[in-house]
């Protein structure tokens, strides 16, 4: 598994010049974000060795690097579940990437419904 860590990173390091600090993982209801993203370089999944393919319909399979305002960011437009059929290390090659690539800080996302009759949509919870 290193050795396909350390292609997929040297692969990525040709097609981008920046070195974003934050990582992203746009699940549901975050697709949006996207157009927050000053978008630099766009890289397909398909394009880029050793990475799943994103199998569910609107979730686009591409690595965005860009910036948020003053922040270099990397983000996953499209995520890869176990019950595709990946295994666990399939599932998170891509968080192992962007921390070879120099990720310090990670933002993911959850779809989650509670019985609390307090809580509302777009509410932020620990999961």
């Amino acid at each position: 598994m290193l050795a396909a860590l350390a292609e997929t990173v040297a692969l990525i390091k040709t097609k981008v010049a920046i070195q974003p600090k934050v990582g992203i993982v746009l699940g549901t209801g975050l697709g949006a974000l996207v157009q927050k993203i000053n978008v630099q370089s766009s890289i397909a999944y398909n394009e880029i060795p050793n990475f799943p393919i994103a199998t569910v319909e609107f979730h686009k399979g591409n690595l965005l690097f860009g910036t948020i305002g003053d922040t270099q960011v990397v983000a996953m437009q499209g995520r890869f579940h176990y019950y595709e059929g990946y295994t666990m290390q399939q599932v998170t090659f891509p968080i192992r990437v962007m921390k070879a690539l120099g990720i310090e800080y990670l933002l993911l996302s959850n779809a989650a419904g509670g019985m609390n009759i307090d809580f509302k949509k777009g509410d932020l919870v620990l999961i």
